[in-house]
């Protein structure tokens, strides 16, 4: 259920971004839910304040509307953290950021991969894989999250949304341990 209405307000943010003439870009609204989720992870009281029933949706509005000044929001960023907070759905702004990401990502036609190696790869190694996930997911430019894992012994291993390649040495090994168990 809370999926679904972070979507919802995750798609009703990218309709304001969208729209011709906006002047919020989509990496402003990130990067100011970014520090929006920040600062009230960081205060205890603000949290409190937003979340709370007892504290009037007026007294709410104030203080967003001076934090965002302060922060240097644009005025639909506040105005959709009005929304928000009268919706009682503060709780979900992380899941709306991840939603927002999502969907941008989908509109612009960009997967994110989180690629993990059991050794820092080059430049060119990272331009290689890179361009082998465009055309194996037909198309969209991929944006890859590298690490390191030395526990992997050799290759790597490659997440996209809910698919994982495992091409590391660990994985194939493995992937042997198990058949040989079966035949056994």
């Amino acid at each position: 259920m809370s999926l679904a209405v972070a979507n919802q307000y995750a798609k009703a943010l990218l309709a304001i971004v969208s729209k011709p003439g906006s002047t919020l870009e989509a990496e402003q609204a990130l990067a100011q839910l970014d520090a929006i989720q920040g600062l009230i992870q960081r205060s205890p009281e603000l949290r409190l304040a937003l979340l709370s029933p007892a504290i009037q949706m007026e007294q709410k509005t104030k203080a967003i509307e001076r934090l965002g000044k302060m922060m240097g929001l644009d005025p639909r960023m506040r105005n959709f953290l009005n929304v928000v907070t009268a919706h009682r759905r503060v709780v979900l702004l992380k899941s709306i950021r991840q939603a927002f990401q999502a969907q941008l990502d989908e509109q612009l036609g960009i997967v994110r991969a989180e690629v993990t190696a059991a050794h820092a790869l080059s430049q060119d190694q990272q331009t290689a894989l890179e361009a082998k996930l465009a055309v194996m997911v037909q198309k969209k430019s991929p944006r890859c999250a590298y690490t390191v894992d030395e526990r992997l012994l050799g290759g790597l291993t490659v997440r996209i949304g809910s698919r994982v390649l495992d091409g590391s040495v660990r994985g194939r090994l493995e992937s042997l341990r198990r058949r040989l168990a079966v035949e056994a």
